[in-house]
């Protein structure tokens, strides 16, 4: 008896033998199956929130915002919902300079090569257009079958372009020039044919956004920027991966030494931690987290606000996969039973603090081979737990995509990258959100910009959101 009752006593008072995550997917209105892919947190509508943007395939797209305890979709308009069209990539940006972000709808009506139907490069002003279909970009258009969608900054300006990774056709990097959009992609050498799958953006290697992309049946590329301009260093810097098949992919700061490395899934291979050395990545990943699986999105988050970042593995018809990040490299694996989703059809996958109480929701989104809804989960935690979050922008009020903020305290010099997308068809809120550890106390944070300046700010309070912007 005395047995039974430590047992209970253990379950009861032992976290570790908790549930990690809540299934909340109840609090998401009108939640049918459909086929999804690809998600992104931005504020489309221009009402100070940020929204879920889910796509479909030959379903409509969605924009998911929280009201009154509900996920609901707010999108009354056709050319958002674009149901006709095949969806699966999306990525915001301020590519306009107006200080909203305009997002990028990447369509794939075909597996490889030529396809029929465009992207799509929206802009809310009063009215959403397509910026594609104005006459003066028709010759623009992005007529090969792509997967990811990534936002870069490559002049350090507040100025993005944007990097679509294709399959079976030339790299797209798209930027404005007066008004006109341009494929840059043959000026920068970075026009090159492969199975493109995931990109990734941020400060990898330089000063400023360099560009990563995980691809399929080919070489990665590790692109340090070099004053605006792009060269491939993926063999010297031994991420080339050449036999392994990419996907989800995410940028984490492994040892908590405020440096970025990158997470690197691939498609039933094995997966990487590439630990960002001085000269050379080191895969440092154990032996539970390099198990080949069908992996799709990769997400890097302070789920539960103890001040160490988990790592979610989103897998398409096996179980999901999560890993709790600990001091010295350690990682340690953490069984689930909400999110564990063992029949689940994951095709993507973000974060954001969609309601504002300081936790992170995590947006599932399933399709591919069959119908099925969205989840929704959060941690299972107290909403007195200690955290802070920070939200850069750009000198034109934007969000500074592809940032990076550090978070410096006595216990640890925290890097984080703004996500510029798409560590696989999706992209996160772009904010820095930080739990805080027992004992931890915050001296300030430095703010990295796109350009390789430093800001360093003193923090004075905790459980908010500061804003920061960059100076012009």
């Amino acid at each position: 008896m005395k047995t039974i009752i430590t047992i209970i006593f253990i379950l009861m008072f032992n976290p570790s033998f908790g549930e990690f995550f809540q299934d909340i997917s109840v609090s998401i209105k009108n939640n049918q199956q459909r086929l999804s892919y690809g998600v992104s947190v931005t504020d489309f509508n221009k009402d100070g929130k940020f929204e879920f943007i889910v796509t479909g395939f030959k379903f409509p797209n969605l924009i998911l915002s929280h009201k009154n305890g509900y996920l609901e979709n707010i999108n009354t308009n056709d050319l958002f919902a674009d149901q006709t069209r095949s969806t699966i990539g999306v990525a915001a940006c301020d590519i306009d300079n107006d200080g909203f972000e305009e997002l990028y709808f990447l369509n794939t009506d075909t597996y490889s090569g030529q396809k029929q139907f465009s992207d799509r490069l929206l802009d809310n002003d009063k009215n959403i257009k397509d910026l594609f279909q104005l006459d003066k970009n028709l010759r623009s258009l992005n007529l090969t079958a792509g997967r990811s969608v990534v936002c870069v900054d490559r002049n350090g300006d507040g100025k993005y372009g944007i990097y679509v990774a294709n399959y079976g056709g030339p790299t797209r990097f798209y930027e404005l020039k007066k008004g006109i959009i341009v494929d840059q992609a043959p000026l920068l050498n970075i026009h090159r044919i492969t199975g493109g799958r995931a990109v990734i953006a941020g400060h990898i290697l330089s000063n400023y956004m360099d560009i990563f992309a995980a691809n399929e049946r080919g070489p990665n590329f590790l692109y340090i920027n070099e004053n605006g301009t792009f060269k491939d260093v993926a063999e010297n810097m031994g991420v080339e991966d050449t036999f392994e098949n990419g996907r989800g992919t995410t940028l984490t700061d492994f040892l908590y030494r405020g440096k970025l490395d990158i997470v690197s899934g691939n498609w039933n291979g094995e997966h990487r931690i590439f630990l960002n050395n001085s000269n050379k990545f080191d895969d440092i990943a154990n032996s539970e987290f390099n198990t080949p699986s069908r992996v799709r999105t990769i997400i890097s988050a302070d789920f539960d606000n103890d001040g160490f970042d988990e790592i979610f593995v989103n897998n398409i018809g096996e179980p999901n996969k999560l890993f709790k990040i600990l001091s010295h490299g350690k990682l340690k694996q953490i069984q689930l039973s909400n999110g564990l989703e063992p029949l689940g059809l994951g095709t993507g996958a973000a974060v954001a603090d969609i309601d504002n109480d300081g936790i992170l929701e995590l947006l599932v989104s399933h399709g591919e081979s069959g119908l099925q809804p969205l989840s929704l989960y959060k941690a299972n935690i107290k909403k007195s737990s200690r955290f802070l979050r920070i939200l850069p922008k750009t000198p034109f009020n934007a969000p500074a995509r592809g940032a990076t903020v550090i978070l410096n305290t006595n216990m640890r010099n925290h890097a984080k990258t703004i996500d510029a997308g798409s560590g696989y068809l999706c992209q996160m809120e772009p904010v820095a959100h930080y739990g805080l550890r027992s004992g931890e106390k915050v001296n300030s944070v430095t703010i990295k910009w796109t350009d390789g300046s430093l800001d360093n700010f003193n923090i004075n309070q905790l459980n908010k959101t500061y804003v920061f912007r960059k100076g012009i």
